[in-house]
């Protein structure tokens, strides 16, 4: 526990249960394997930091933490710098600690931009170059929503772009059984159109389409708004998007309202959800696909981020039992491109030094992707990166849907402030999915933002 910040700093007070990344072990053998070993021995010709120690901390641990300590050490192996890696649960609180007491690291790597934005803002980050802007906007898949996800005010009151994206999560996925669609003789449905096309035809058959869960606890209320944000991104430009979650475009201007009202076409129209709509706002996220499983099945499809395996029935396999599609777009809508939603990663520098900087290019190099993507539990919009390097099926098809992603962007109630992301807009969700009309939803979700400004 940190009891004083006098005389110490908080980031040596979380590295004592930290490691080091060691260049003495590393995991994949250099020229072995599909990677970009090329691009490894180029950035090592060109950066040589021996002798000098990098601090870089999270919010990871564990054995996700381990895994970027795997590939810290080939940025080791490569230019003699030790780097230290402090993963904390509590990084959110920790983080602004340090940025108080003078303690900050050298690279934060921060779940969220929300919280990169604040700092920011105090000047307790540094912006990146022009060049490693116009990198992640030429390499990265979408890499102009990327660029503009990072694009904060300054303490000098001016736009600059605080960092590189590394790591990401998909959510505009829907999951099936393929065996069932197979039996039924189902395509997977390349557009909105065609999607609730299918869903009526299912209904048609004698089936149920949809399960759809919304309980979550103190949560209750969020996978709506996924749907609801996966919406707007197929109805709504990304200049709009991106005002509606600052509260620019109003929360009940009908351009909401419809993206609402979309998400209800699937979860309110008779015989489309398992249970019916007040079943969807009761049933435990974690335990709504269940039904998919079912002989007969209950439902045939659920909309769920790339999470939601974890959560499914002992014995059954992402990728051989179960699959996804791209939750597509409208056909009427073509201009708005394949836009994904989802979430990840931003490494920002909080302590400019050349080691800093190279620590980033590196972490741009298509191996360091490639490196985190063979360890599992990593998707990156890097089109440089080798997709085959993937240890799934699964997972090269994510990988597959970022990289040809046309736009990105962040779940929208995680950016809005608490007392709407994570209140107001999931209890409005639950009063949509049991009855209350759209637009009074959105009146009293505005209504609670014009309170709290």
């Amino acid at each position: 526990m940190i009891r004083t910040l006098s005389g110490v700093s908080v980031v040596a007070l979380l590295a004592v249960s930290a490691s080091s990344a060691s260049a003495q072990d590393l995991m994949f053998p250099k020229g072995e394997g599909d990677f970009s070993w090329a691009a490894l021995e180029s950035f090592a010709a060109s950066h040589d930091y021996t002798g000098e120690k990098l601090m870089v901390t999270g919010a990871t641990t564990g054995d996700d933490a381990e895994r970027y300590r795997t590939l810290y050490a080939y940025f080791t192996d490569a230019t003699g710098a030790e780097v230290e890696y402090s993963g904390s649960e509590s990084f959110e609180q920790d983080i602004v600690i340090a940025s108080q007491a003078g303690g900050l690291p050298d690279v934060a790597l921060f779940p969220q931009p929300g919280l990169a934005k604040d700092l920011a803002s105090k000047g307790a980050l540094v912006a990146v170059d022009d060049a490693m802007t116009d990198f992640m906007t030429t390499n990265y898949a979408a890499g102009d929503s990327w660029k503009q996800l990072a694009t904060f005010p300054g303490s000098d009151g001016a736009d600059h772009v605080f960092g590189l994206f590394f790591g990401t999560d998909v959510k505009s996925l829907v999951w099936y059984v393929p065996e069932q669609f197979e039996e039924a003789g189902y395509d997977i449905p390349e557009t909105q159109e065609d999607l609730f096309a299918l869903s009526e035809q299912i209904v048609a058959d004698g089936g149920t389409p949809w399960c759809i869960g919304l309980g979550s606890g103190a949560a209750t209320g969020w996978p709506a708004t996924d749907w609801v944000e996966d919406m707007m991104l197929r109805t709504a430009s990304l200049e709009d998007y991106d005002r509606w979650v600052s509260n620019d475009l109003k929360f009940n201007d009908p351009i909401v309202v419809n993206a609402i009202e979309q998400y209800g076409k699937y979860a309110l129209t008779e015989g489309f959800v398992d249970g019916g709509p007040s079943a969807a706002a009761s049933t435990d996220f974690r335990d709504s696909p269940d039904g998919m499983f079912d002989f007969p099945p209950k439902c045939y499809m659920h909309k769920q981020a790339s999470f939601i395996p974890i959560f499914f029935p002992e014995g059954v396999e992402a990728g051989t039992d179960v699959e996804f599609f791209y939750f597509p777009p409208f056909a009427s809508e073509e201009a708005l491109g394949r836009p994904v939603l989802g979430s990840g990663g931003l490494a920002s520098v909080t302590n400019d030094r050349d080691v800093t900087k190279g620590f980033m290019e590196f972490l741009g190099s298509p191996i360091a992707h490639e490196i985190m993507m063979a360890q599992g539990q990593f998707l990156s919009p890097h089109k440089d990166a080798n997709l085959d390097i993937y240890t799934s099926d699964v997972q090269r098809a994510l990988g597959e849907i970022l990289t040809t992603a046309t736009s990105f962007r962040f779940d929208g109630s995680d950016l809005m402030p608490g007392e709407i992301g994570t209140n107001a807009f999931w209890t409005g969700m639950v009063d949509y999915t049991t009855g209350k009309p759209a637009q009074q939803v959105a009146d009293e979700v505005q209504t609670r933002w014009d309170a709290i400004q």
